[in-house]
């Protein structure tokens, strides 16, 4: 098939499989060459005269940029969220949204459990006490953490990740509520969960998973009142968006010990973390790691290019955000 004359813009390095089906498809690719993210200006710069560009979740993309990128045609997100970008500014403008649904949810489900288990046996902790040189032999009373086996687990958003994050406690004997807007009923056949409202669903899990999308409704879904609602003995993961959890009151219940712990993938104004946050024991925070594995990062850049490539063909993309504008 002969390469589209178009141009394409893509806002940060992403796996050679995608790129090179970009390449293979379109006449001209051009990429930020370096690993950080565009600075407002250079975004605004960088879209003008673009008929596609690829963008990630850490580009803010506004009605600015949408005017700068005039004559565009699609914006293909590397991401499964697409809150970075002014959808309904997009769909005005007749421009095409994309995202990249599905490919990570077995990454970010496992590595929710990874946080799960991390934060309550306090294996970061121990890492850094043996490695500080601390570690005296074996004590009835070091790092003592909480159990996870037969207890209840308190899924926050029963989609795509939140459903195969409670599939997986089969294995450990818990008992799973869920909350969500929709009943799910596949989720109650697999492990007996239990539908319930956010406020009991707070007061009686041991483990509370946070998998909702964001939006105005769940900013701050987690704040001082509902940290409040939890058992002392509670921890709290969220591998979601980082703006549904209120930052700073999570700060504050940590270092209180109203809570026993979190789990945090992701973080309210990342890479900034709120202050105290970092210095906190009871808190493990790695890197927005959710999909960091080489093939689903690998899956998600071709899952970009092809719905990239397929709208600039006059296609249906896969996974287009606002099908109003194929119409």
């Amino acid at each position: 098939m002969p390469k589209l004359a178009v141009n394409v813009y893509v806002t940060r390095e992403i796996p050679q499989a995608g790129l090179d089906m970009l390449r293979d498809a379109c006449e001209r690719v051009e990429i930020n060459s370096e690993d950080r993210v565009l600075s407002r200006e250079e975004l605004l710069t960088a879209v003008q005269g673009r008929d596609g560009v690829l963008c990630l979740l850490t580009d803010t993309v506004d009605a600015a940029v949408l005017d700068a990128a005039k004559g565009c045609r699609v914006f293909a997100n590397y991401a499964v969220g697409h809150n970075n970008i002014d959808v309904p500014a997009a769909t005005a403008r007749g421009i095409a949204v994309t995202n990249t649904p599905g490919v990570l949810t077995d990454a970010t489900a496992d590595l929710t459990w990874a946080l799960l288990f991390a934060t309550a046996r306090r294996i970061p902790e121990g890492d850094r006490y043996t490695r500080a040189g601390r570690f005296r032999g074996w004590s009835p009373m070091l790092l003592l953490g909480g159990d996870i086996s037969g207890r209840t687990l308190g899924i926050i958003g029963a989609g795509r990740i939140g459903t195969a994050v409670a599939l997986r406690s089969r294995g450990f004997r818990m008992r799973v509520l869920y909350f969500d807007r929709a009943q799910n009923e596949a989720l109650e056949q697999a492990v007996g969960a239990e539908r319930a409202d956010l406020e009991r669903l707070l007061r009686e899990s041991d483990f509370v998973s946070v998998h909702v999308s964001l939006d105005e409704s769940t900013r701050h879904l987690i704040g001082a009142r509902e940290l409040g609602l939890m058992k002392p003995t509670a921890y709290l993961v969220n591998t979601s968006r980082g703006p549904v959890v209120d930052e700073n009151a999570l700060v504050a219940a940590l270092r209180q010990r109203r809570i026993a712990g979190a789990g945090l993938d992701v973080f309210e104004n990342e890479p900034a973390l709120a202050p105290g946050l970092a210095e906190l024991d009871n808190v493990v925070i790695p890197p927005h790691l959710g999909s960091a594995t080489i093939a689903t990062r690998t899956r998600m850049a071709t899952l970009a290019a092809t719905n990239l490539v397929a709208a600039l063909r006059g296609e249906r993309p896969p996974n287009i955000v606002n099908p109003e504008v194929l119409a």
